[in-house]
């Protein structure tokens, strides 16, 4: 039964789960949120399709996204979502558990780790391992985490900045924050409010962020986007046009949290792992890298090249699958001692 058991890599995150299976690779990419009817806890729909439903819901019915900041912020829903995922992936072999391996953010409390533990056990795993979210990316990446050499990895998600340096398999020194592109969307909502007296929902504010959102503007390269929302004074609908210049105001703080932290790192990095940096530069992954501009604006902050991973969507998703794959290799450097064998 073990041998035949499946493998699964699951990048557990705020805004979207990611599954890897060994052998196949991304196996479901889903929106990490839940629609349920209020009145009697009854799920209604999961994934993509609850996704569609948040903002455009009736009193009786909400949609909720269970894990914030990186972490799991409504236990029962989460176990629902990934109970709903993993059974997509398992089927009908239900009898064989998978062995399954979390990433988490480096900044996770043992209460959270132990609440990502028992989620997995619900949902029938067989083994649980956690690994730390920047490993788990720099390993999706390519980067050389065995050699004795420093390779540092920014991972921006939905909810966190997981910055590390990386040397000899393990973190030499990290920062995680709770910033990311909740944080950007939350920024564009209050600037659109504060500023035109209009309100947005936070798939609208998603868009924009897709569409105008840069973290550094070229001449040239302004564009403008038309917004509906409803203004607060009449509460009519109404139309405005943003331009990416607003945009890089409104994300302005959030950004600075970010370089602040990259700058962090940098600074309590041992000297011979910096010239490390400096030769081979900084690797980006996660949807927060594909923000217009975010490498340059690092670069011009840092003074150091950056560069953005192949596929940074599905890069964590990747490396926590290969580090299952490679589990006899990478058991020192794996959250061992929050793993756990279910019987």
């Amino acid at each position: 039964m073990v041998a035949m058991s499946k493998k699964i890599g699951i990048d557990l995150g705020t805004a979207n789960i990611l599954i890897y299976e060994k052998g196949k690779g991304i196996v479901l990419q889903e929106p990490s949120v839940v629609a349920m009817e209020k009145r009697e806890q009854k799920v209604l729909a999961v994934g993509t399709e609850a996704r569609m439903m948040l903002g455009r819901t009736p009193g009786n019915i909400v949609a909720i996204r269970p894990l914030k900041d990186g972490v799991i912020a409504d236990f029962e829903v989460t176990e629902v979502m990934l109970k709903y995922f993993i059974s997509r992936v398992v089927k009908r072999r239900r009898i064989f558990k998978p062995t399954v391996m979390v990433c988490v953010p480096v900044g996770i409390t043992s209460v959270e780790k132990r609440a990502v533990i028992e989620a997995a056990m619900q949902v029938g795993a067989r083994k649980t391992y956690l690994i730390e979210e920047p490993l788990a990316a720099a390993i999706g990446a390519g980067l050389p985490i065995s050699e004795p050499r420093g390779s540092m990895i920014i991972d921006i998600g939905g909810g966190t900045a997981e910055i590390a340096v990386i040397s000899l398999g393990g973190i030499v020194v990290s920062k995680s924050l709770r910033m990311g592109g909740d944080r950007f969307d939350e920024a564009t909502v209050r600037y659109i409010k504060d500023r035109y007296n209009v309100i947005i929902g936070e798939k609208t504010a998603e868009e924009m962020k897709f569409e105008i959102g840069a973290a550094f503007i070229e001449s040239g390269e302004e564009k403008e986007y038309e917004v509906k929302g409803r203004d607060i004074m009449s509460g009519l609908p109404k139309k405005l046009k943003i331009n990416s210049q607003e945009m890089l105001g409104a994300y302005h703080d959030c950004l600075y949290v970010i370089v602040d932290g990259v700058r962090s790192v940098l600074e309590d990095t041992p000297p011979e792992l910096s010239s490390d940096i400096i030769e081979r530069g900084i690797i980006l992954s996660g949807g927060g890298s594909l923000l217009k501009g975010f490498d340059r604006l690092i670069s011009e902050e840092t003074g150091i090249p950056v560069f953005i991973s192949d596929d940074p969507l599905t890069c964590v998703a990747r490396g926590t699958g290969i580090a299952l794959e490679e589990i006899d290799k990478l058991s020192e450097i794996l959250l061992s001692n929050e793993s756990r064998t279910i019987k």
